[in-house]
């Protein structure tokens, strides 16, 4: 009789640890989705530049940064990088404007014919990332590219 009563004490003590077990469990589950979801999120950069421009046309370059689904209004930096086509080690870095909304602007002027490549350099939430774009500006052709030699 009495190894019957410390059976049964021993197996109600034993549902009750499982069952405070599924719930911690339930909760570190909760906590991984959270970090799952959070993992999931992406700094994405919608690098807006026109197709092309006028020599000394003022054009204007924009950055919409999205964390995820989230507006990013606080980037840590938002610069554009700037150099003509075959000349990268020439290039001109520009700080962006935050327009506080998560976009980031600045406005440049080319001085010269060719196709200009143009990165968005964008760091925020921790992760860094850098699109490119190109833009032809007036007659396209530079005169230093070999596409002018006979």
């Amino acid at each position: 009789m009495m190894g019957k009563k410390i059976s049964l004490l021993i197996m109600i003590f034993g549902l009750i640890l499982l069952a405070a077990c599924g719930q911690n469990n339930d909760d570190a589950t909760s906590d991984a989705d959270t970090e799952d979801q959070e993992a999931l999120k992406t700094l994405n950069v919608a690098f807006e530049v026109p197709e092309t421009a006028d020599l000394n046309e003022d054009v204007t370059l924009k950055a919409i940064v999205t964390y995820g689904d989230e507006e990013v209004v606080d980037a840590d930096d938002v610069e554009f990088e700037y150099w003509l086509a075959g000349h990268e080690d020439d290039s001109t870095m520009l700080d962006a404007e935050n327009n506080e909304d998560g976009t980031y602007t600045q406005t440049v002027s080319f001085d010269q014919d060719g196709e200009y490549e143009i990165y968005a350099h964008v760091t925020a939430r921790d992760l860094h990332t850098m699109p490119k774009k190109a833009i032809t500006v007036g007659d396209g052709a530079s005169e230093n590219t070999d596409s002018d030699k006979d």
